[in-house]
């Protein structure tokens, strides 16, 4: 049964003051969460979500700051069993809903979106559904929350709550950085934020620009809470130190970078021109102070780029930034020599392409930071629910291990299919249940439709099917459901239900019983071209290690659940013996 209320006030001193007149003295001394909304017109305005014991205190400081002039109603969500965890929670969920919905502008700062355990917690998320879908038929919503935790706006929006060594880590970069600010300003600083896929690396970078930019924007007269996780940090000193700093985000795949920017135009002390790619990088002219790299192990070492216009890019940029054309320079350096303090987002084993970073060159840099401490490990999975067992049983699935135990996933959904065309009803299937569902496949196949919108590319058994049809936001296009997505289209995303073909560029040496690369099948030509600028060329070990790395990002997108079709028989035979040995 429904014990919550949600009472209507216009947001004017009058009306404060009368709302606080009244019996209930839930308005005065009792645990609340408020919603302040603003002007509405052919585009919504914004919104500001808090939580108080005194909805009629917190309502009369927010009138006298002016911070959130414009704003026109407030909504107290009153319930008789609230206590302070339960309004900390809900105000989470309620920013974290609004910033994913992306029709209202939130104004909330991110650092006091927390998810703490309590009593009953369960029970009363259950009733954060219902007060959602009050305020969303009183307009405040326009999508489901389905829908709009679905979303990239949701999953890389900066108001999140981090886990235990991603707020360690957000933490002690905090703390190098405005040391660094304060007592070094001549030296430049290097950290790295390394994990596996899943572990929240790109959400720690966007959280922290978010929350350096609150603490450089913050007004001292806007009350604040003090015991949010990172309210020692919002002190006039910082505020001061942050004044005209440049910050900025590198972003390698393209795809990610435009979702990423899409999210920052949502995000107020945030702007899309923040996030740039390795070649923005290399030609801005004046440097940042403070610069995130996402997927750092996607940045290029010279070699030979998708187009001439590109290949000449890379030169002139390195004659700039460096007096000559030394084609030893990768765009790591660009980073080192664009910017004061770099943190770097890192993993050695998702290089999937000849022109990535060596990865001697990444194993160096860990080796730099660490000696500075500036390195910062997460371990925690935030993606996949099979837990954290389940990406060391991926790669040792791939390297063809013996004797491998199947840990127990628990509910997530795991499933080996002897037949392509019943996997992707079952994706179909999946996408109708809970949506963000797709077929993935290795580079396996000719790209023929891009020149063909009527030819298939991926033939398998009868069953017909196509090429990601763009390359950009891919995952949300029209027609992602009916093609089949490539590891350049997904790696840094999310997905539901991922349905993985692993392609004839995979399979087992029959002489040897051995897993390895069929460079013949393998389509990708930039994933296997020599590099003739520095004179390298890659073999069969070089390509089988990035085409392992390509299955592995590919099998660890799925939250809920991951379904495989293997091409080569054999191979499918010693995989269906480790994933469903009944």
């Amino acid at each position: 049964m429904t014990r919550f209320e949600i009472e209507p006030v216009p947001f004017r001193p009058d009306a404060v003051q009368r709302c606080s007149a009244t019996a209930d003295e839930r308005r005065r001394n009792w645990p609340v969460v408020y919603v302040l909304d603003g002007p509405r017109g052919a585009r919504r305005g914004s919104v500001y979500v808090g939580e108080t014991i005194s909805a009629e205190s917190r309502l009369t400081q927010h009138l006298a700051s002016g911070t959130k002039a414009g704003m026109r109603s407030a909504r107290i969500i009153l319930d008789d069993t609230f206590n302070k965890s339960v309004c900390l929670d809900l105000e989470s969920h309620l920013i974290r809903w609004f910033a994913g919905d992306g029709e209202y502008t939130v104004l909330n700062g991110n650092e006091g979106v927390a998810d703490s355990a309590y009593y009953s917690r369960e029970d009363y998320r259950e009733s954060f559904e219902e007060i959602f879908e009050q305020l969303r038929a009183e307009g405040l919503f326009e999508q489901t929350i389905p829908e709009i935790e679905n979303s990239d706006l949701f999953k890389l929006s900066p108001f999140k709550a981090l886990s235990r060594d991603q707020a360690m880590a957000a933490d002690q970069i905090l703390k190098g950085l405005f040391e660094d600010l304060e007592l070094k300003r001549d030296v430049r600083s290097m950290s790295v934020v390394e994990g596996s896929p899943g572990t929240g690396k790109t959400i720690v970078a966007i959280y922290l620009l978010k929350l350096l930019a609150e603490i450089r924007d913050w007004d001292e007269n806007e009350p604040r809470e003090s015991n949010t996780l990172f309210a020692d940090f919002f002190v006039p000193e910082n505020k001061k130190l942050l004044q005209g700093t440049r910050m900025g985000l590198v972003v390698p795949q393209q795809s990610l970078r435009r979702s990423i920017q899409k999210v920052f135009k949502k995000t107020p002390n945030l702007h899309p021109k923040m996030v740039l790619s390795p070649f923005g990088l290399g030609k801005v002219v004046d440097p940042f102070d403070i610069l995130f790299v996402d997927e750092t192990h996607r940045l290029n070492q010279r070699a030979n780029q998708p187009s001439g216009v590109l290949n000449k890019d890379f030169g002139e940029i390195n004659a700039r930034l460096f007096g000559t054309d030394d084609p030893r320079h990768t765009q790591l350096d660009w980073v080192r020599a664009q910017s004061r303090h770099s943190i770097c987002m890192l993993d050695v084993n998702q290089t999937v392409r000849p022109a990535d970073l060596p990865r001697e060159t990444m194993l160096a840099l860990v080796d730099e930071v660490r000696g500075d401490e500036r390195h910062y490990p997460l371990m925690t999975q935030m993606r996949v629910k099979a837990g954290s067992d389940y990406f060391g049983f991926v790669n040792r699935l791939l390297r063809g291990e013996k004797g491998l135990a199947v840990p127990d996933f628990g509910e997530y959904d795991l499933r080996f299919f002897g037949d392509v065309g019943e996997m992707r009803a079952a994706i179909r299937e999946r996408d109708a249940e809970v949506g963000l569902s797709r077929m993935v496949a290795g580079y396996a196949w000719d790209w023929v439709s891009r020149k063909d919108r009527d030819a298939y590319d991926i033939e398998i058994d009868g069953e017909r099917m196509r090429w990601n049809s763009t390359d950009k936001d891919w995952i949300n296009s029209p027609n992602a459901l009916e093609e089949v997505g490539s590891i350049h289209t997904v790696q840094g995303y999310d997905l539901n239900y991922a349905g993985v073909i692993i392609g004839p560029d995979l399979k087992v040496d029959p002489e040897t019983a051995e897993i390895r690369a069929d460079r013949a099948a393998y389509r990708d030509k930039k994933g296997k071209e020599a590099n003739k600028v520095l004179g390298k060329s890659y073999g069969d070990a070089e390509l089988l290690e990035y085409i392992r790395n390509i299955y592995a990002v590919l099998m660890t997108r799925g939250m809920r659940g991951t379904y495989v079709y293997v091409c080569d028989s054999s191979l499918r035979t010693r995989m269906r013996e480790r994933i469903d040995p009944d």
